[in-house]
């Protein structure tokens, strides 16, 4: 079983950067693939990124492509995502997810554990 808890979310104005980690506990997460989802007030959850269990091969949302990014730390056992120039219409809470089989993946439905989630607010 693996513990997944979010942290670094906020309240922030357009424009601005924040960073996001994922730590992991219960178990090494070196094999799996990790994920950043979110989801917005009145909308379903949407796939962020995709990150490999080496790291060396990521994923983005189009919507997020040049200025998110996913990285890992597997000494740590964790997970970070870089968000740059963010949006109000990315206020969301951002949840991270692992995945055991060793193939990236964008859908949802194919992680097997989850965090709780932090609130990311973007004000306009």
């Amino acid at each position: 079983q693996v513990q997944l808890i979010e942290s670094g979310g906020g309240l922030v104005q357009a424009g601005d950067s924040l960073r996001l980690s994922c730590a992991a506990s219960g178990r090494r997460i070196i094999t799996y693939p990790m994920g950043w989802f979110r989801q917005a007030p009145g909308k379903e959850r949407e796939f962020v990124a995709v990150i490999s269990p080496g790291g060396s091969t990521t994923d983005y949302a189009d919507s997020v492509k040049g200025r998110f990014t996913i990285s890992r730390d597997n000494d740590k056992n964790t997970v970070y995502l870089q968000m740059n120039r963010l949006k109000p219409e990315e206020t969301a809470v951002y949840y991270c997810a692992a995945r055991r089989i060793h193939i990236n993946s964008a859908s949802e439905a194919s992680y097997d554990y989850w965090g709780q989630g932090t609130q990311v607010t973007v004000s306009s």
